[in-house]
């Protein structure tokens, strides 16, 4: 599969226990899929999204903005997987099994650029997307992929090439790590076979979740307890204790010699309190720094947050199909509010 640039037990995990309301599975080739009730202001600014929501009888016509949607990829993926077949016949295949059954199909998140996919999937990918229009498809804007380069020597050497004010900050703020103590451990250790441990890290995770402000997969424990079970993956978990109690970890994977950061799990407000999120930021950059890794991966979230820490972006484009044509033409006008990342990338350059 071209542009999978995680394990691919991740791939099995998911469609084994995919996040709750979702149905996954494999389309032609082992690319998989799934489907699920797609709000389409999921990714619009929050200010639109409480403008549109405040219009007369939104509870009436809020719900014909949910379309059942069948999505190529998965939700543990940074790029839609796609097979090594020419692009018309992928798009045909793929609309003739899941048109009948869903008001929209979208092959989300493929990469605008080779960084992180190598040059031969970015060359599919641009494939596929010339040939969306012959079938249907729209492009959207996806959201900004955070990573950084490790083309430095030493955390000093990355704090030295942002500015003087973010330095101080971060510094700073750095000092919490002193309170904390870090525990790096392997998937699969044994304690991840312990029911208290596989409770506490699920709600760590759900208090992220409750306070965030995109709400799109729900991972069930049965996910997560597959994620920390399995020695095959590659997977590393960093775990954060103040005062002798569990206040947050990361789960990431270590891939095509990349460091993706894939979950997060805090407890509110201690994780505030020490400066958890760029605690964790360093402590992983400093990870794939002792293991010589090209990469770490930040994931989608938080961009001028991670922005401010350092990161680089890459954007997506998502090829959007609506089966209805009447409600695809009306959409096309107001694409550009679904695209914020896009928008805002190219004020921050």
């Amino acid at each position: 599969m071209h542009n999978l640039i995680e394990p691919p037990r991740l791939i099995d995990h998911f469609l084994n226990q995919p996040p709750e309301g979702f149905r996954a599975w494999t389309l032609a080739h082992g690319i998989p899929a799934f489907s699920a009730p797609f709000d389409l202001l999921t990714t619009m600014e929050p200010a639109d999204r409480r403008k549109l929501e405040a219009l007369p009888f939104s509870k009436v016509w809020r719900r014909w903005l949910v379309p059942h949607t069948c999505f190529v990829g998965a939700t543990c993926t940074e790029y839609s997987p796609l097979p090594d077949v020419e692009a018309s016949e992928f798009l045909s295949d793929l609309l003739e099994r899941a048109l009948p059954n869903h008001s929209f199909v979208i092959v989300k998140d493929i990469p605008t650029e080779s960084v992180l996919v190598g040059e031969a999937a970015f060359k599919r990918s641009q494939a596929l997307l010339q040939r969306c229009g012959e079938h249907g498809f729209v492009q959207v804007e996806g959201q900004a992929l955070a990573y950084v380069s490790m083309d430095f020597s030493s955390i000093e050497e990355y704090l030295g090439r942002l500015s003087k004010s973010r330095r101080k900050d971060l510094n700073r703020k750095l000092k919490k790590q002193e309170q904390l103590q870090i525990e790096i451990v392997p998937t699969g250790d044994p304690r991840f076979f312990e029911p208290e441990i596989l409770a506490r890290f699920y709600d760590l995770y759900l208090q992220v979740y409750r306070q965030s402000e995109i709400h799109f997969d729900l991972l069930t424990p049965s996910f997560f307890q597959a994620l920390l079970q399995d020695a095959a993956t590659g997977g590393v978990v960093f775990l954060y204790h103040a005062e002798n109690e569990l206040i947050g970890y990361n789960l990431c994977f270590v891939h095509d010699n990349k460091l993706l950061d894939k979950y997060v799990g805090f407890q509110y407000p201690q994780a505030r309190d020490y400066n958890l999120y760029m605690v964790s930021w360093f402590v992983n950059l400093q990870y794939a720094l002792d293991h010589g890794l090209s990469h770490y991966v930040a994931g989608w979230t938080d961009p001028e947050i991670k922005r401010n820490l350092g990161a680089s972006f890459t954007l997506t484009q998502h090829a959007v199909h609506v089966r209805n044509p009447i409600i695809r033409n009306a959409l096309r006008p107001f694409k550009r509010f679904f695209e914020a990342d896009a928008e805002w990338h190219k004020q921050t350059r």
